[in-house]
């Protein structure tokens, strides 16, 4: 299996190792890592059964000042917007991310504001045979996941862990 990471995260693939299927024709990612994910399945000429996408970062609902608001909190002070990413993102279950940071750069964060996630790019991945699960929590402080769900379930197999957060734990 193929692992993508969320942003300023590593190694925290076994936080989700019930939603994961270890195979060599897998791919996964979390957050950020799930627009990585995608971008790695669109391109690939090799054989993909299955791409997973756990919290897909989604934030192209929100405005451009969100964006512009959102870089400049983390340029001004990178340690507190990260630190403040953590708690966020592991709400509401108390879990340390201290073992999987790894600080993300403004390139990354600029990025992962930024990705456009795409129907028709979608739709040619499921028509060569891969097939799309999202998991969503609904209590999610990093992205909005009713609007995400929206957007995915019209397409991809998609779930809505309702008392879930970031992490898809309560």
């Amino acid at each position: 299996m193929v692992f993508f990471h969320g942003f300023s995260l590593r190694d925290e693939a076994r936080l989700f190792a019930s939603f994961l299927d270890e195979n060599d024709y897998t791919v996964a990612g979390f957050s950020y890592g799930s627009q990585q994910a995608f971008e790695y399945a669109y391109s690939a000429s090799e054989r993909i059964d299955k791409l997973i996408l756990l919290s897909p970062a989604f934030f192209q609902t929100k405005k451009r000042s969100f964006v512009r608001m959102q870089l400049r909190y983390f340029e001004q002070d990178k340690e507190s917007y990260i630190r403040n990413f953590l708690i966020n993102a592991a709400y509401p279950a108390e879990i340390s991310l201290l073992p999987y940071l790894d600080a993300g750069s403004r390139e990354e964060l600029e990025s992962l504001l930024n990705y456009h996630w795409d129907k028709e790019q979608i739709d040619e991945v499921l028509a060569r045979g891969t097939e799309i699960e999202v998991y969503l929590g609904g209590r999610d402080r990093i992205i909005d996941s009713k609007k995400a769900f929206d957007f995915f379930s019209a397409s991809t197999v998609s779930y809505l862990i309702k008392d879930a957060g970031h992490f898809l734990v309560s």
